[in-house]
């Protein structure tokens, strides 16, 4: 059955899971279940517990090494290129940020490239982190291949995300986190185990004809057959913008992989291989355009013009991009994550597997 948790207390009950069973260090688990946790409790069950799953495959495929130490093998005095020895991605984009995050402060901007690290969660919990010291965030990764090309058939490229962070006044922060395909591979994940039909439009077979069964294409994208996949943004074709949104799945890959000399999307995740996920973080000091909170005021006024301006017929609200995320985490924080029937029942048989309490009962 479904249920709801205490935030803190959903955080400690994945971490012993991670350790004991899929053998993450301490701080890994740590900030794995922080990153995990944070997904569902500001309402992107795609990239939340459920996502336990997704490292459990990987740590038994030899996809992940817990405990390999990120190294930076290049450095400037505003970037750096990270090497991720194929370590656990969020703990390697923790370390990276907060590198980063250093460099920034000394010289006002700062960039990162990252190679052979794994999924790092959702790419807005780190462009976040930089926008919280007053700096504008970046933050963009590759995927393992899921997505065709503009008049491709085959998966050549990720859901490859973007994220941006802009502080603005009162402490809020505009927030633009999204995959570059219609949608993460996590939603078709979330309605392949609900048993949903997911909407046409965000993925074809095979034999490049649209479907809305999300079981059966999770069963294409498993298996060897490398056509069929994900549209991206504007769909197939060119006819509405299909292209512009391969073309910001590309950008994404020459950042990433590009800038750190790690693989492509199409060669990750393969068999006898290491994951080698690449990320590209970047950060930008408010001041170096003027006085930040004059800065975070006046973007602010910017966004209140849109929030301000005339709805729709039946709509009461125009959102900013991360608004609907951040109330979300804040109901989260009073009345408890949720966390829905299936994602409940693979975390009772995870721990069934490795001897661990299973969820508390209500």
């Amino acid at each position: 059955m479904s249920k709801k948790m205490n935030f803190d207390e959903l955080q400690r009950f994945i971490v012993p899971i991670l350790v004991e069973g899929f053998k993450y260090t301490e701080e890994e688990a740590r900030v794995t279940a922080r990153v995990l946790v944070e997904a569902d409790a500001r309402g992107i069950p795609s990239h939340g517990v459920s996502r336990m799953e997704f490292h459990h495959r990987h740590a038994k495929d030899g996809f992940v090494t817990p405990g390999a130490q990120p190294e930076i093998v290049w450095q400037t005095p505003s970037s750096i290129v990270v090497d991720g020895h194929n370590g656990i991605g969020c703990y390697i984009a923790e370390w990276s940020v907060s590198k980063l995050i250093d460099l920034a402060r000394n010289t006002g901007v700062g960039y990162c490239a990252v190679r052979s690290s794994n999924h790092f969660g959702i790419a807005g919990y780190w462009a976040e982190t930089i926008a919280k010291n007053e700096m504008i965030g970046m933050a963009f990764t590759n995927t393992t291949g899921c997505a065709i090309p503009t008049y491709g058939r085959q998966r050549m490229l990720g859901t490859n995300p973007i994220a941006v962070a802009i502080p603005e006044a009162g402490g809020r922060i505009f927030m633009l986190d999204m995959a570059t395909t219609t949608v993460s591979h996590g939603k078709i994940e979330v309605y392949d185990r609900r048993k949903k039909p997911m909407p046409l439009g965000w993925v074809v077979d095979r034999m490049g004809i649209g479907t809305t069964d999300a079981t059966e294409f999770e069963r294409l994208f498993y298996g060897d057959q490398r056509n069929g996949g994900q549209l991206f943004i504007g769909g197939e074709g060119e006819e509405s913008g299909g292209h512009k949104g391969y073309g910001l799945g590309l950008l994404v890959e020459l950042l990433c992989s590009g800038l750190s000399l790690g693989l492509g999307s199409a060669g990750t995740y393969a068999k006898g291989r290491e994951a080698g996920i690449t990320h590209f973080f970047g950060a930008v000091r408010l001041d170096l355009f003027g006085k930040p909170d004059e800065l975070k005021s006046h973007i602010g006024g910017l966004l209140d013009c849109i929030r301000k301006s005339d709805r729709a017929e039946g709509q009461d609200r125009i959102y900013i991009h991360g608004e609907k995320e951040t109330e979300s985490l804040a109901r989260s924080m009073k009345e408890g994550v949720f966390i829905d029937d299936a994602t409940c029942a693979y975390l009772n048989s995870v721990c069934e597997e490795f001897g661990l309490p299973g969820l508390p009962k209500d």
